[in-house]
């Protein structure tokens, strides 16, 4: 494959790098059971330690709160979190995580590990530091 030199196959294959790196995310994610947003929720409540608002999920992982709610029925529905009230406000739900949601996103967190691993492997640490600063200037812009 050439290398890219012009501004728009640069960020062309930097889009279809993205591309790749996530669906081997979710191929190595769907192993266990999840996705990336199931494992993004599944993570923010084991690190809360407690049950969590829907919006307070929703705004921790930046989406809208319809969405969360679709997200945790799906995540309700496959035993991986629980709805309970919300002692504070009886109008309100929270989500609560599982002791299976607790053991999925532990085996989540352990298939992520494992494409990091890949990730670095493929790269050369100098061509990783490149990349980073490349990325930090893009994030400015």
């Amino acid at each position: 494959m050439a290398t890219p030199s012009t501004a728009p196959e640069v960020m062309f294959s930097l889009l279809g790098a993205a591309h790749a790196l996530e669906d081997r995310i979710e191929q190595q994610l769907g192993q266990v059971g999840l996705s990336m947003s199931k494992l993004g929720v599944l993570t923010q409540l084991v690190e809360a330690g407690e049950p969590l608002a829907l919006s307070e999920l929703a705004a921790r992982l930046s989406c809208v709160r319809s969405n969360m709610t679709q997200l945790v029925d799906r995540l309700e529905a496959d035993g991986l979190v629980r709805r309970v009230d919300d002692p504070a406000d009886r109008r309100s739900v929270l989500a609560a995580v599982t002791r299976l949601g607790e053991e999925r996103q532990v085996a989540g967190a352990h298939e992520l590990a494992k494409v990091r691993e890949e990730f670095t492997a493929a790269l050369p640490v100098a061509d990783r530091v490149a990349l980073a600063r490349a990325l930090a200037a893009l994030g400015k812009g």
